[in-house]
């Protein structure tokens, strides 16, 4: 992987939506909501982050659900990233 996130951030990749619902109805691209459930790729170091100490909970290979809005989302070729503050991730998925 070519990132390497800073401090207590982390890179993320959304795993796609369903595109056929429970009921059988096919989705087009236009009405999937944006996924919230995401694999780790890359976590920070943790450390020091606005005077508090900052201990890494994630590690790769991780499923977990984010803040909808959260995040900045970056392409790196051809594929799309987002990189999250530790904190706008919500749970892990076990």
């Amino acid at each position: 992987m070519k990132l390497k996130p800073l401090a207590d951030r982390v890179v993320i990749q959304s795993l796609e939506s369903e595109e056929v619902t429970k009921g059988g109805i096919v989705l087009p691209g236009t009405a999937k909501e944006k996924p919230q459930m995401a694999e780790v790729l890359a976590v920070g170091p943790g450390g020091v982050v606005d005077g508090k100490e900052v201990t890494m909970h994630v590690k790769v290979g991780d499923k977990v659900i984010y803040s909808k809005y959260a995040g900045t989302e970056v392409k790196l070729d051809g594929s799309e990233y987002i990189v999250v503050r530790q904190s706008d991730i919500l749970a892990v998925v076990e």
